[in-house]
Parts: C-alpha cells; structure tokens; sequence
C-alpha cells in the first residue's frame, strides 16, 4: 500500500509536538488537583496555569471549564443554562440537536448561511460557528448583543473555530481540544457569566463534577499557544484545489459562503460518498463523507438537506479537511485520485 495521506483533520488532527510534550510532564504530576497536600496543590496550580493560558490564547475574558471535549461542553450548555434553549440552526451537529428535539430549526439558505437571526428570541440560541461538514462560517457578530438586549444567550460551538479563527461575540462557547492540535478527551465551556449556568458540585468551581484532567489541559494550552499561522497557505492549498475540482466536474457545497480555509466538501456526480471513501482508502487517502461522528450510519446529511441538496445529490458529497503539515504534493495526489474516480465514474455512467 503506499504511503497513507490524512485529510481528516475536521475529525480528529494529529497531536502537536508541543501538546505531546506538555501532556507528558502533565503525566509525571501524577497527584490530584482537588487533594488538599502539598503534590496535589502543586497540581492545582498546574491546572490553574493551564487554564489562564487558554484563555488568554483564546483572548477569553470570562470563565472556563475544562471538560472531555466539545460535546460534554454543549450539554452542560444546553441541560444546565438558566434559560430555556429557544431555538438551534437547521445545521448543527448532533452533539446539540440530541438535546434539542422539540427545539424550533432556524433555517439556512442554499449556501449554508442563517437566512436571518431569531428576532426577539428571549431564550438559549444555539448556532455552530463553523460548520462540521461544509466549513461554511455563521456570522455571528451582531448576534449576541441582539439576542442580551432581548433577554436572550448565544451558545457558540466553536470546535471547528477554536483555535483557527478568533472567537464569535457569544454567552457560551464549546471547544475540543483535538481539533486543533491537543489531546483527544479535553476541551472546555466558556462562560461569559457563572449566573447563566446552574451548579452542579464538585469540581470546576461546582460547573463539572470529577478528577481534572491536568495533562490534557497541560496540553491543550500548548497546542492553542502554537497559533495558526499556517491557515493562509491551507487557504491557498484550498482554492486551487477546488479550481481543479470544479474543472474535473465536481462541485463545491457552500462556495459562495464565507468558508474555513480547513474545510471543504466537494460532490463527484454519479460517484456514492460511500464508493468514493472505499476507493480513497484503498489508496491510502484518509477522507470522510460529513460528520465523523455520523458518517458509519447510511442517513443522507441533515446539513446538506438544509442546504436544499436532493438526497442523491447529497448522498455524493465527501469531505476534505487540511491541517498545519498538508502540502501541495499532497493535494495534487488527492486530485489525482478524485479524477481517476471521476472517469470511471463517468464511464460506468
């Protein structure tokens, strides 16, 4: 088999060297933060260290509260705010709909974007800052000071974000850790204000019962302080990228929205997502078709239907996601697999 290729990083990204290196001396303070001797408030200072550097990375002026990741940060958001969830968009991830079942949908247009802020909305507004499978961006900006003069919040999921670009103006903000460089297992809420939020006891000032997690903070911080720099030229990779693709017969889902430089999702008519991901793997390409956390079942994309993709369209839709070592000759052997893909495709057509 040749030399496998990942561009997968929107599920998961590779550990950065100074993460590894931060989660290993987290593992050498092996005592409890919460342990009242001299070990444990050692590790506390640690873990209170870790936490002000990724605030301060993140350019965070309120709370924050180390979780397990992303979606444990929505549902304390979600189960635990002090205001009733009044509305989520058509296209966030599961992590948030699962709490949301009689929640009303706000819908988006064509290219992804919110056809329009909930006027008035008094209650939790959840909206994901980037999308998971199309990169599209929700701007968010005149967002949050609508939603506060109307008694409203916005919780942000910012896991695709984090990290990349700066944060939205919101209430509550999610993040993982391993979608920008940290550990698999850490992540965190941002709290404008603890009174948005009902205690729970226990840890994390009572917001986050359990044993902290000091290595993956450790590490998270470290992987947050080694910036994105590279976003411009994964913007540049992208755009010639999607040039060819579009020239081979492809399409582009959302090209005429505002899109992370990190994310891509591309259709290949007459081509299932499912073939495509079996004949990428088979040379060595890591790719995915939509949401790694949803892409083992056969449901069509409920982003892509939001979007108004008919079921066949979507159900040819994969998605390609860059990270800080992707280089060309890595997109041009992508490439070159999608238009082998692509004649055949056509051939058996």
């Amino acid at each position: 088999m040749r030399d496998s290729l990942y561009l997968d990083h929107a599920a998961s990204t590779p550990l950065l060297p100074a993460a590894r290196e931060a989660l290993l001396e987290g593992f050498a303070r092996w005592a409890n933060p919460s342990s009242p001797h001299r070990q444990g408030r050692a590790a506390r200072a640690a873990l209170e260290d870790a936490r002000e550097r990724v605030k301060a990375a993140l350019g965070w002026e309120g709370e924050l509260i180390f979780t397990s990741g992303a979606s444990e940060a929505l549902a304390i958001a979600l189960t635990r705010c002090r205001l009733a969830l009044a509305g989520v968009s058509a296209v966030e991830h599961e992590a948030v709909l699962r709490h949301a079942a009689d929640v009303p949908r706000l819908a988006v247009g064509g290219d992804g974007l919110l056809l329009g802020p909930a006027e008035g909305a008094s209650g939790l507004l959840a909206v994901q800052h980037v999308n998971n499978e199309t990169g599209v961006i929700q701007p968010l900006a005149s967002w949050a000071p609508r939603l506060r003069d109307a008694g409203g919040l916005l919780l942000a999921d910012c896991a695709q974000s984090a990290g990349k670009l700066p944060l939205p103006d919101a209430d509550l903000i999610a993040l993982s850790a391993h979608k920008f460089g940290g550990p698999i297992g850490v992540g965190a809420l941002l709290v404008r204000d603890w009174a948005m939020l009902a205690p729970s006891g226990g840890q994390e000032r009572g917001y986050r019962p359990g044993t902290e997690n000091l290595p993956g903070a450790m590490a998270m911080a470290a992987a947050l302080e080694t910036g994105s720099g590279w976003l411009e030229e994964a913007s540049r990779l992208r755009s010639g990228l999607e040039r060819a693709i579009v020239e081979a017969g492809g399409s582009v889902v959302g090209a005429d929205a505002p899109r992370i430089p990190t994310i891509g999702a591309y259709r290949l008519p007459g081509v299932s997502a499912a073939a495509q991901l079996i004949r990428f793997d088979a040379l060595g390409i890591a790719i995915s078709a939509g949401s790694a956390c949803s892409s083992g079942s056969l449901r069509t994309s409920h982003v892509l239907g939001a979007m108004g993709i008919d079921a066949k369209a979507a159900s040819e839709v994969i998605r390609v996601s860059i990270g800080p070592e992707t280089v060309q000759r890595d997109l041009d052997r992508f490439l070159e697999a999608w238009q082998r893909i692509a004649a055949t495709g056509q051939a058996a057509a």
